[in-house]
């Protein structure tokens, strides 16, 4: 038996079990956090009376500070240590998670969201990094496989036990849930995990500065621009606002010594078209998840818990089938899988749009749904292979980095433009003045996804396998019409 075999069959050991276990437990109360408000959304709108703008800030909040500080926090953990950055955003997290749960308006809340999404950007990339420290690599790829796992249960779980809680106790319970896992795991995970540091990376602030006041821009314009006119001062000059100041951004990028976001990746072709797809995917997922749960709830009158069941069919299917398209990437290359998925999800997105109305029995959604979840499921771990696959090793973690960042922002975007598409034309007024603005939002998202499936067309397909050498008893010589070109 090869030592590398004997090293891969190697039993966990006690050290390593406690990094997996405190590392996807963080992991999964950030990915809870993402998804676990979204069917509590139609109850915080009753309770505090906020208005639908209100509701996207939430959310956003959450996603935008998260996004632009992925990259600056991993660098900062590369200096500082990751086990301490790890540990502040523990911290920070935990105690934005009680100011939520103690938020008296929407205002306080969208600022409290804001920091959670800060001490998520500490504790993400830095969970990650401290398990491929823990784990040699001969180990990685199984603790990584289980770490994906359980996180993934966030996925699963989120709208369901966001409805759970806010039915059977209140929707401030879906924050409160977060301290006593927060106050068992900062002390556990300073015993148990051992420090690591990375290469130490200038921190690229003038970036920072930048791409957050040119996505607030944008999306600020996106989110007033139904409310105080599209032409408004407000409202055009935010929009125009962001845009330059993303444009600087990149300019920025490419000038700096240590961009946050290293422009010179964008020359690949599969590395551009992976992120558009990625960005795109995310931003029709985050906005239909906004808008699905309330429409369950507003139009169709189930409870949370009954809209968080009823959602299980898409997120069962993202879950499950995810599992499976990771797999088929070496088989059947990215292309397929990111233009067939994404085809599959704009379908399964058209459906709803196409059914949708007060009266709508609900086995009419199943199957959409699975569609759109099976689409999704093997859209994603394609499109993110073939950013990764793009750079050289060295790279890898800036690349996993940015499209991580990017498909946070494209949540971002996609809430905000579905909600603009729904505030034109519908309302919380009636479940008929609800399902009017559904309709063109659910038809929207189904374009997104399709203008993402044109994007992945730009990405790798099936690469010829490597011609196997000759075996020493095979003549170095071969008949000329066997011969392979190099």
């Amino acid at each position: 038996m090869s030592t590398h075999a004997t090293k891969t069959r190697a039993p966990m050991t006690s050290a390593q079990r406690w990094v997996l276990v405190l590392v996807s437990i963080a992991s999964l109360m950030v990915v809870l956090d993402m998804l676990v408000v979204t069917t509590a959304l139609n109850t915080i709108r009753l309770d505090l009376g906020a208005s639908i703008e209100e509701l996207e800030w939430t959310i956003n909040a959450f996603t935008v500070t998260f996004a632009v500080l992925l990259m600056p926090a991993s660098a900062l953990g590369d200096r500082l240590g990751r086990r301490r950055v790890l540990l502040a955003g523990l911290v920070l997290f935990t105690l934005a998670s009680i100011a939520c749960a103690l938020a008296p308006g929407a205002g306080w809340l969208i600022a409290a969201r804001a920091a959670q999404g800060v001490g998520s950007a500490m504790i993400m990339p830095h969970a990650m990094a401290l398990l491929s420290v823990a784990f040699p690599p001969a180990q990685r790829a199984k603790a990584l496989g289980l770490f994906a796992s359980l996180t993934g249960l966030g996925t699963l779980g989120g709208p369901l036990v966001g409805g759970a809680i806010t039915q059977g106790l209140d929707w401030q319970w879906i924050f409160w849930l977060n301290v006593p896992i927060g106050v068992v795991l900062i002390p556990l995970a300073r015993r148990r995990i051992e420090e690591s540091t990375g290469a130490a990376r200038r921190l690229d602030f003038g970036g920072l500065v930048l791409v957050t006041a040119g996505a607030l821009g944008l999306v600020w314009g996106l989110v007033r621009g139904n409310v105080v006119g599209w032409s408004s001062l407000e409202a055009a000059g935010t929009l125009v606002a962001g845009a330059v100041l993303l444009v600087a951004f990149v300019l920025w990028e490419l000038r700096t010594a240590e961009p946050m976001l290293p422009m010179r990746f964008f020359r690949s072709t599969a590395f551009s078209a992976g992120n558009a797809a990625g960005f795109l995917l995310y931003g029709a997922m985050y906005g239909t998840a906004f808008f699905l749960a309330q429409f369950l709830q507003v139009a169709l009158h189930y409870g949370p818990f009954g809209a968080g069941l009823r959602l299980a069919p898409w997120t069962a299917a993202v879950f499950v089938v995810s599992m499976i398209g990771g797999s088929l990437v070496n088989r059947l290359g990215e292309r397929v899988l990111v233009v067939g998925g994404l085809v599959l999800q704009a379908a399964g997105f058209a459906w709803i749009a196409l059914i949708a109305a007060p009266d709508l029995g609900y086995p009419s959604m199943i199957a959409p749904l699975v569609v759109a979840g099976c689409g999704a499921a093997l859209a994603i771990p394609a499109a993110q292979h073939a950013v990764i696959g793009s750079v050289p090793p060295p790279s890898v973690g800036a690349a996993v980095g940015s499209f991580n960042s990017l498909r946070q922002l494209g949540g971002t975007f996609g809430i905000a433009i579905l909600a603009a598409v729904f505030a034109a034309s519908g309302s919380y007024g009636s479940p008929q003045t609800f399902t009017d603005g559904f309709t063109p939002a659910m038809a929207v998202a189904a374009c997104l996804t399709l203008v993402a499936a044109v994007a992945g067309l730009w990405t790798p397909g099936l690469r010829p396998r490597p011609t196997p050498l000759p075996s020493p008893r095979e003549p170095e010589s071969q008949p000329e019409s066997q011969k392979v070109n190099p």
